[in-house]
């Protein structure tokens, strides 16, 4: 089994920024990718960015993309997401997945392990 721990959200005021961490720990070694998703009150998971522990490639949702940046530090086994330029409409909970899969999804339903999540909040 592989545990993910998510840490660092909080309240930021729209046009700031906040990192997320999330560390990977257990069978790390048979995880492909990564990825953060969120979920805001009232509405579905949606896809935010994903990574792939060898090579890095990175996958952006469109509503965050030069906004919102993923990296990797594969000896921690942590992934991170530094959120700049934040707005009211970015708050929601936060999780980190990962999966064991070949390809990325940006479907939840593609994703294998999950983080219990960090709520930010970002207010106007």
């Amino acid at each position: 089994q592989v545990q993910l721990v998510e840490s660092g959200g909080g309240l930021v005021q729209t046009g700031g920024s906040v990192r997320l961490s999330c560390a990977a720990s257990g069978r790390t070694f048979i995880l492909r990718h990564m990825g953060w998703f969120r979920q805001a009150p009232g509405k579905e998971r949606e896809f935010v960015a994903a990574i792939y522990w060898s090579g890095g490639s990175t996958y952006y949702a469109d509503s965050v993309k030069d906004r919102f940046t993923i990296s990797r530090d594969n000896t921690r086994n942590t992934v991170y997401l530094q959120m700049n330029s934040l707005k009211p409409e970015d708050t929601a909970v936060y999780y980190c997945a990962a999966s064991a899969r070949r390809q990325y999804s940006s479907d939840p339903a593609g994703m294998d392990y999950w983080g219990k999540g960090t709520l930010v909040t970002v207010t106007s």
